[in-house]
């Protein structure tokens, strides 16, 4: 009898299983640690996002129109869509003014080349459509263009409403 010699099928399923061992071990290695990248990216949006407030706040219409990407598109609590050229008017104009605009429980999420901001905020102030002020949650996309920088395309916002109870026939406020 000769000493074993491994066939090419054996060689091939050891170096198979050995390959997805590792796979399996380093995948989630991998996972844990975060990209510099998107550390750098997360840093740039919320660095934005206080930029967008202030903007707001101040009627600062040049710092929002370096925020805002030329195909910006609104949806504003009561359902009207704002384009880049609308919002930047009734800033300017007093038509849209904010006094308070406290953000909390804001999430950044990527997806490639492009960022989601979810955020809770409690505002007062004024638009066209008269007074706003309440509990209020939103929406901010932004995409990473070719040249790197990060623009604003889209924004909604909802009022927060009081849940009703099942004992309570009274419409939402």
């Amino acid at each position: 009898m000769g000493m074993w010699k491994p066939t090419l099928r054996v060689e091939w399923k050891w170096h198979l299983t050995l390959g997805v061992l590792l796979l399996m071990t380093a995948a989630p290695l991998k996972a844990g640690v975060p990209h510099p990248e998107r550390r750098e990216d997360r840093h740039t949006i919320m660095r934005m996002e206080e930029t967008w407030r202030n903007a707001l706040l101040n009627a600062n219409t040049t710092a929002m129109e370096s925020l805002l990407a030329d195909d910006y598109m609104a949806i504003t609590p009561n359902g009207t869509l704002q384009s880049k050229e609308q919002t930047i008017s009734n800033l300017k104009s007093g038509v849209l003014h904010f006094d308070r605009i406290e953000v909390t429980d804001r999430k950044v999420k990527f997806y490639g080349s492009t960022a989601l901001v979810r955020c809770r905020a409690e505002v007062s102030g004024k638009t066209a459509e008269g007074e706003i002020s309440g509990s209020y949650r939103y929406t901010r996309v932004y995409v990473q263009d070719s040249k790197k920088a990060w623009r604003i395309v889209s924004f909604e916002a909802n009022r927060i409403r009081e849940p009703k109870t099942a004992m309570d026939n009274t419409p939402l406020k």
